[in-house]
């Protein structure tokens, strides 16, 4: 009889734990997504300047935009078809949570405090820019590729969604790449990380194939991901004291914005 009381008084600290770990990490969720929403307010010289790099990347890959979007018409039919269907799954908002909810909730049961900062960082990042994107596109209301009226057509702030004209930013490019850029943090393997964001890559890559974003929807949105990401990973460094991976508390991935009159791109540093 007292081993069943002890076992039972057990589980009930163990249950006020686990609830305890999971409204505290709801709490950090959500504080990661204020983090990274008032970073801007905070800014200095170097950002604005990396703004500017952004801003002067995305506008000249806007004026190309057309341009790519013939290429591919010389290619697309040969993707296999099972490629564009992952990417444009993938990177589904119900496919996307699903995937991050499943991390989050493997480290909660499996008492893993990496594993749940883990969780925590690709859910909030994925609220995060999810949210960024589909407040920016009703905004913006720029036309897709496959509305066939061009690159400059906007028909903006748009509250209920108009489909042919949200292109920009690309939902799918962040939610894909948020996830990616989010997990390659484990490693520190430069051909490990490469391969992740390569499949990062996919949706994004998938979304200019079927006409649903142009090429300048799809840059803007991957290095806004990774601010986004970055911003709330430093967030939950002050919440959690175990990182996935804590090498990386002296080796870190820097990443510096290039552009030129003739080139635009990311430059990453191991």
């Amino acid at each position: 009889m007292l081993s069943q009381t002890n076992t039972f008084s057990l589980n009930i600290k163990q249950d006020k734990n686990m609830w305890q770990n999971f409204t505290y990490d709801l709490g950090n969720m959500a504080g990661g997504m204020g983090y990274a929403y008032t970073r801007p307010l905070y800014w200095k010289k170097k950002q604005f300047v990396n703004l500017v790099y952004v801003t002067a990347g995305t506008a000249s890959l806007y004026t190309i935009d057309d341009h790519v979007d013939e290429w591919a018409n010389g290619w697309r039919n040969d993707v296999p078809r099972w490629v564009t269907n992952y990417g444009n799954d993938i990177g589904s908002p119900n496919n996307n949570f699903m995937l991050t909810g499943a991390v989050y909730l493997t480290g909660l049961f499996t008492k893993s405090p990496k594993l749940r900062r883990t969780g925590v960082l690709l859910i909030s990042s994925a609220a995060a820019s999810g949210l960024l994107q589909q407040v920016s596109k009703r905004i913006i209301g720029r036309a897709r590729p496959k509305a066939n009226v061009g690159k400059d057509v906007f028909d903006p702030f748009h509250i209920d969604r108009v489909f042919n004209y949200d292109s920009f930013p690309s939902g799918h490019t962040m939610l894909g790449f948020t996830n990616a850029y989010a997990i390659a943090k484990h490693f520190e393997s430069p051909w490990i990380k490469a391969g992740l964001y390569t499949i990062g890559s996919i949706p994004g890559i998938s979304r200019i194939i079927d006409r649903f974003h142009w090429i300048s929807d799809v840059a803007f949105s991957t290095v806004i991901s990774i601010f986004i990401v970055e911003a709330i990973d430093k967030f939950l460094d002050s919440k959690y004291d175990q990182k996935y991976n804590d090498q990386r508390k002296q080796k870190k991935v820097a990443w510096d914005l290039q552009v030129t009159p003739q080139s635009f791109g990311v430059k990453m540093n191991f």
